[in-house]
């Protein structure tokens, strides 16, 4: 597979960025330019690296501890066609996905089909940690998210009930 995505960097191994051991991927490039954002070094699309897709996937596929990988930038759905192929063969490896994105899911689906591979990359996301960062609503004691206005939403739960599902973990 010679799809490539550009990236800020990736963490081997995380605890702080979803539930269990996860491999982290930093997408490069991002409009939202959120003030505060803890990774502002993500924002320009000139930066970065391009890295294959099978380079990303050796690294899952060398650590049998990993529990899933995590998908953040950056803003993934600026390359969402690409990540959603990573995170497709991510779930071959009995890998789930977390995204996070600085849409809100209301607007990534009500948008899906002017965006190429956003509606793929929902569909092959298992949560989604959506909304910008707020600095005014930002909450250090929140679990695997920055401000109070972010949701971490169960997609599968969604997708079957037809309204959003968060999750609660404790």
């Amino acid at each position: 597979m010679d799809t490539q995505i550009r990236i800020a960097g990736i963490i081997k191994e995380s605890i702080v960025d979803g539930p269990g051991i996860r491999m982290v991927v930093f997408a490069q490039g991002c409009k939202h330019n959120c003030p505060g954002c803890h990774n502002p070094q993500t924002h320009s699309f000139e930066g970065g690296t391009l890295v294959p897709i099978d380079h990303i996937l050796e690294i899952a596929r060398k650590n049998p501890l990993l529990d899933g990988i995590t998908l953040s930038g950056g803003e993934p759905f600026e390359q969402a066609e690409a990540l959603a192929v990573l995170a497709r063969e991510a779930k071959k490896l009995h890998l789930d996905v977390m995204t996070y994105t600085g849409y809100t899911y209301e607007y990534l689906v009500a948008k899906a089909s002017d965006h190429k591979g956003w509606k793929d990359l929902l569909d092959e996301s298992d949560i989604l940690v959506d909304g910008r960062f707020e600095l005014d609503k930002r909450n250090l004691l929140l679990k695997f998210r920055g401000s109070e206005n972010q949701r971490i939403i169960d997609l599968k739960k969604t997708r079957e009930s037809g309204k959003v599902v968060e999750v609660s973990w404790k």
